[in-house]
């Protein structure tokens, strides 16, 4: 156990150190930016529309017992922004691209292909971690703005659709309770979470072991571990935030 956190430390640290060194693959960083964040934009868009939808049809029956349906707006943009968005976007690439990147880079490692690299003189995390952790991060960040803006357009369809609700007045409180510090909490945790799926999906294909065998295992447990850190940093990410904000 301690030996694998200090190996997936040293593959973290050299993905990142590997920014700084001359020779970049932009090709790659390109490739899998287009995989990673166009090839997950419809999963995205479908479940921000949805959560969206859900939360507001939620809460929109909780607040009526007060008598305060008027935020429903403000609750759904609220609850995106800051936390589901963020959350469940980061959690639908980690399932789809986590395991892509295990699988990937574990077929790799079985078939030798990686031991090629290194006797060619190339460096196999400079050429295939790095790209991925990149391009991974980038998009995510990205992904989680247009999961935000479609769950709160989801929470709107069902708020003037279904619950009879204003519209103007659900968009009103939703844009002005939004301060600073909510739109950051949102945008700094794809950061962390984008980070996180890449090197843990790197870092089990990369330490694959016995045959095809060996590649759903990685595979499975690059899903897993990922979803686990991602729910974890986010809870200390939240609480960062809330002592700094207060909010």
């Amino acid at each position: 156990m301690v030996g694998s956190v200090q190996d997936y430390a040293v593959l973290s640290a050299s993905s990142i150190a590997n920014l700084f060194s001359r020779r970049l693959y932009w090709s790659d960083i390109a490739m899998q930016a287009d995989r990673i964040g166009v090839g997950s934009l419809p999963i995205v868009i479908l479940t921000g529309f949805f959560t969206g939808g859900v939360l507001a049809l939620q809460s929109a029956s909780t607040l009526a017992q007060f008598g305060a349906t008027a935020i429903t707006g403000q609750l759904v943009s609220f609850s995106m922004i800051k936390e589901l968005g963020p959350v469940l976007t980061s959690l639908m690439v980690s399932g789809r691209n986590a395991s892509g990147m295990a699988s990937e880079l574990g077929s790799m490692m079985v078939t030798e292909q990686i031991d090629a690299m290194r006797a060619l003189g190339t460096d196999p995390i400079k050429k295939l971690v790095t790209p991925r952790v990149v391009a991974t991060i980038f998009m995510l960040f990205f992904l989680t703005i247009v999961s935000d803006a479609v769950g709160i357009a989801g929470g709107a369809s069902v708020s003037i659709l279904m619950l009879g609700q204003d519209g103007s007045q659900y968009f009103h409180t939703a844009y002005q309770s939004l301060v600073f510090a909510d739109i950051l909490q949102g945008l700094v945790k794809p950061v962390f979470f984008g980070f996180i799926i890449a090197t843990i999906g790197c870092f089990y294909g990369m330490n694959t072991r016995g045959g095809t065998q060996g590649v759903g295992r990685s595979t499975t447990q690059a899903v897993v571990y990922s979803s686990v850190l991602i729910i974890a940093v986010d809870f200390v990410i939240s609480r960062l935030m809330i002592g700094i904000f207060g909010r």
